[in-house]
């Protein structure tokens, strides 16, 4: 009997053991400083009455109530070797935030990553993609579409023949325009 009671001694000492991990594992725990947080999700904002416009640069767009901050902007910007249509999403921005906005639209959906990027008054959602990309179809198409950032809320946007011209006039390179009828031929 003596023998059992000595072999379930090391067992009855390894209960009353409490291990270090088990122990003050609340103040082990606490963060000290501050942890940067991320900003109340924004509604989705009012599109009721909102139009695509040409803006005063070229080959941009804003879509937006008249009158009114517009909701997105829309330009395609040269340069590169391939020509890339960026937008800009009128909507506050957590500091260099980086998120994915959502084109949906047409039988189309388009994933585009979008950084905050400062204006020099507000950080605002960025992000370009290839202007031959053949998702942006989400919006040249008839039917409505939608782009989404997650925090940001979701836009609804009208199809519009502005739009169409535009991703066209972005994909299309030097040789496929059309020369100028009224200009004088070289030398």
């Amino acid at each position: 009997m003596m023998g059992r009671w000595l072999a379930a001694l090391p067992l009855v000492a390894l209960a009353a053991c409490q291990p270090p991990a088990a122990e003050d594992y609340l103040e082990r725990g606490k963060v000290t400083e501050a942890l940067p947080q991320a900003s109340a999700p924004l509604p989705s904002p009012d599109t009721t009455g909102a139009v695509w416009a040409p803006s005063d640069i070229d080959e941009r767009l804003l879509y937006g109530v008249p009158g009114e901050t517009p909701l997105l902007a829309f330009q395609c910007e040269r340069g590169g070797a391939i020509a890339r249509l960026a937008f800009t999403r009128f909507a506050p921005a957590d500091r260099e935030a980086q998120a994915m906005m959502a084109v949906v639209g047409n039988f189309h959906a388009l994933r585009l990553p979008v950084d905050s990027t400062y204006n020099g008054r507000a950080w605002l959602w960025q992000g370009s993609v290839e202007a031959d990309h053949p998702d942006l179809e989400a919006m040249t198409g008839q039917k409505e579409f939608e782009a989404t950032i997650p925090g940001a809320g979701s836009v609804e946007l009208k199809p519009s023949p502005l739009v169409r011209s535009l991703v066209n006039a972005c994909r299309a390179t030097p040789e496929d325009e059309e020369p100028d009828e009224d200009a004088e031929p070289a030398r």
